[in-house]
């Protein structure tokens, strides 16, 4: 077992710790949830929270959001800016902080690293320490700012919820090995708060593996992209409880021209149980799909230790 997946298999204590750090409200206005590359795609499913909880909510790119914000808030005045950042190191997201709080507008950091830029200057400083061991490849710190972007969107998460996530992990391991023998072609579904899921999924899949991977809504795969399925797709589909019977209608497409499906929560080649609602189901299945990322990655002889081109921390020069 290497350093990676070492790390998959013991974020479940660090979960337990974070169900008691005390968070932040939203802000009464517009909730802008800034972060760079696995950040930025948590930071989708935090905002879809938001949004489903009364509070208004959009996710943007750090490098965006400090660079170009009236192209995504023009005329609005009341804004509390939510940085993600593991190292609260990555340049654009610290860059985010920075220019948001030079605007007079609230700043809010949840990071793994007290002790940092982000940390420094934020207004709100939400700390959360992960695994120290933990590598390139985001896997415990991720979990943790999910959970912690829930939490403060108003979801509430079982205190059990880190004993789920395990055995749901291990159970998806099971079988993964055989499953993705003679795939080459990857592709991840999601909804509404699962969506930012799914495009973290296939993020963690290209970093680790060196595997082509895409990311959709489940509706919006028979618009085209589904004309690359065939006997070497494999799919994975987190199932939306709200509109599990559509989406299974697509799975049934993919399947009948060729591709494997790996399912959590609903019908597919391999189906697994996944507990609670939509964000429970998020934060459930993402070690699940952290553990599938370093399976493939096996199978195609890519170190999860070292990723090619890749840094621990994005520093802009």
């Amino acid at each position: 077992m290497n350093v990676t997946e070492r790390v998959i298999r013991e974020q479940f204590s660090y979960w337990r710790e974070a169900l008691d750090i005390t968070l932040p409200a939203p802000g009464a206005g517009l909730n802008v949830i800034v972060g760079c590359g696995t950040s930025y795609y948590l930071a989708m499913s935090i905002a879809a929270a938001f949004n489903s909880r009364g509070w208004m909510a959009i996710a943007v790119p750090g490098a965006e959001w400090a660079r170009r914000r009236e192209s995504y808030a023009a005329g609005q005045d009341d804004i509390t800016v939510v940085a993600l950042s593991r190292s609260g190191e990555s340049s654009e997201t610290v860059q985010a902080v920075e220019t948001s709080r030079r605007a007079g507008l609230r700043t809010i950091a949840i990071t793994c690293e007290g002790d940092s830029s982000i940390a420094r200057a934020a207004e709100t400083v939400v700390f959360a320490p992960t695994h120290p061991s933990e590598g390139i490849v985001m896997t415990s710190s991720a979990s943790l700012m999910l959970l912690l972007g829930l939490r403060m969107a108003g979801v509430s998460i079982d205190a059990d919820i880190a004993a789920k996530a395990e055995t749901l992990m291990r159970t998806a391991d099971r079988d993964i090995s055989r499953i993705i023998q003679g795939r080459s072609h990857f592709v991840y579904l999601g909804s509404g708060v699962l969506y930012g899921l799914a495009t973290e999924g296939a993020l963690k899949l290209q970093e680790m593996s060196l595997s082509y991977s895409q990311s959709f809504h489940p509706m919006e795969y028979r618009h085209g992209p589904i004309s690359l399925v065939d006997d070497k797709t494999f799919v994975v589909i987190v199932y939306n409880a709200d509109t599990a019977e559509e989406e299974a209608g697509v799975i049934r497409d993919v399947r009948d021209k060729g591709a494997f499906v790996l399912a959590f929560g609903g019908p597919g080649d391999l189906s697994l149980d996944v507990p609670g609602g939509n964000e429970d189901r998020a934060l459930a299945a993402l070690p699940a799909l952290q553990i599938f990322g370093e399976r493939v990655a096996e199978m195609r002889g890519a170190d999860t230790e070292a990723p090619r081109h890749l840094s621990k921390v994005v520093v802009l020069a």
